[in-house]
């Protein structure tokens, strides 16, 4: 059930932004809709991108040496974006930044200090921990002591006349207006040029083709410095040596592209694409659909019912649990025949069982519609529905197509595939079934 001030805060936002301009929109893959403890102010699920009333983004201004950052004008003036790049114990390279009354920055990471306006946390705890196992701790506290994922992460500037532009940069500025780089972080002098890469690095992966018309695939992921220039990837997460610089691409944001923060990945949807993009309402059509053909189960011989979907995620969820436990749909995934839930064909040594269809042994998923919207690859008009192994998360032929072939940064330098709607990782060859109603 939504709370009361929940809901008078999602009234007053639709209300403040009825007539404003939007960018675009940043989803935390592994969250169907909202986070499990719910949504809460600047901690969601996803993020919405609007044009700022007053323009707060920023340009670099100049640079110099100094010996010590932390005594420079720059640092100590907290009304001054600044960031420090230091080369050793005696020497350091301040670059200023001004205001850019044409762009606006928008900021994401781990704390949840004021300047971040996206706080993300880990997504998937079996990944995190893969992760932290191979890989340095990024300003650990007591209350976030296993998380990967940087405190002031990366930042967005986004250009306020052309609304289709933005840009992505590693590291945000905390409440002093600083970035600092310490002695240890992978930087270079490009002329008179500095740059650098964050500790864990700052990933991203555009699409080829255009998401929202459903013929894209996934591209090459590269790493994104904090001037905004793309590398192809470290020898592992945290290594020393930069990996090669990439002329052929660049740090825009386009529909679909991907963004890695070790320890949780972002969707970036534009604007342009997420209005010819399927809605909820759409995926709401295809489960009235599937109900009114009245699948039955083989076994049971009663028909199979597939829970409402709702605007509200609460209400959505507590429609599935109300739902009548023999109507709820289950799927074969090594055949995709759907069913109720039964009894017949259970190997209690192995707890697998035996599809009474197909005579098929294998396991059984519970089957729940994956209703953030943001994740799904337009289809043809009546699309046939498919299941995520091992999840049992249902979404449409393209979609389950591409996100069963893109793979998501794991660990050091490794690459899973997984759900878009859970996290949980794929199992067996594609990682989806088809799904086959009676």
């Amino acid at each position: 059930m939504v709370k009361r001030s929940d809901a008078t805060d999602s009234k007053k936002n639709n209300s403040k932004h009825e007539n404003a301009i939007k960018y675009g929109e940043l989803i935390i893959l592994g969250y169907n809709g909202q986070l499990t403890a719910g949504d809460k102010r600047r901690r969601r699920s996803k993020f919405v991108l609007w044009k700022r009333d007053v323009a707060n983004g920023i340009r670099r201004s100049n640079h110099y040496v100094v010996p010590s950052p932390q005594n420079s004008h720059a640092v100590l003036d907290k009304n001054q974006h600044s960031i420090s790049y230091t080369l050793s114990r005696t020497e350091a390279v301040i670059v200023e930044y001004v205001n850019d009354e044409t762009t606006d920055m928008f900021q994401v990471g781990r704390s949840s200090d004021s300047p971040i306006d996206f706080v993300v946390m880990d997504t998937n705890a079996e990944k995190n921990a893969a992760a932290v196992n191979n890989v340095p701790i990024v300003d650990s506290k007591k209350t976030a002591a296993a998380s990967t994922i940087s405190r002031f992460a990366c930042r967005i500037i986004c250009d306020r006349e052309n609304t289709n532009i933005a840009r992505l940069y590693a590291a945000g500025f905390d409440s002093s207006r600083n970035i600092f780089l310490g002695e240890k972080a992978t930087k270079w002098k490009d002329g008179e040029e500095i740059d650098a890469l964050t500790t864990n690095g700052v990933l991203v992966m555009h699409p080829s083709g255009k998401f929202h018309k459903g013929n894209t695939e996934p591209g090459i992921w590269l790493e994104v410095s904090v001037c905004g220039k793309l590398f192809s990837l470290r020898g592992s997460r945290s290594a020393q040596l930069k990996g090669d610089m990439v002329d052929d691409s660049d740090n825009i944001l386009t529909d679909g592209t991907l963004i890695d923060l070790c320890g949780a990945t972002l969707l970036w949807r534009s604007a342009e694409g997420l209005s010819l993009s399927p809605s909820r309402e759409y995926l709401k059509k295809l489960i009235e659909r599937t109900n009114r053909e009245r699948p039955t189960c083989p076994v049971g011989l009663y028909t199979l019912v597939f829970p409402h979907h709702s605007e509200d995620h609460a209400a959505a969820v507590a429609s599935s649990e109300l739902a009548d436990i023999k109507q709820q749909p289950y799927a074969y995934l090594q055949c995709g025949h759907v069913q109720g839930r039964h009894a017949w064909g259970l190997n209690k040594d192995s707890n697998s069982r035996t599809c009474p269809m197909c005579l098929k042994v294998g396991g059984i998923a519970k089957l729940s519609m994956g209703i953030e919207a943001s994740f799904y690859v337009q289809d043809k008009e009546k699309p046939d529905l498919y299941a995520f192994n091992p999840c049992g998360h249902v979404a449409t032929e393209k979609t389950v197509k591409f996100w069963s072939n893109v793979g998501i940064p794991y660990g050091t330098n490794g690459f899973e595939a997984f759900c878009p709607f859970c996290a949980k990782l794929l199992e067996g060859y594609p990682g989806y079934v088809k799904l086959i109603f009676n």
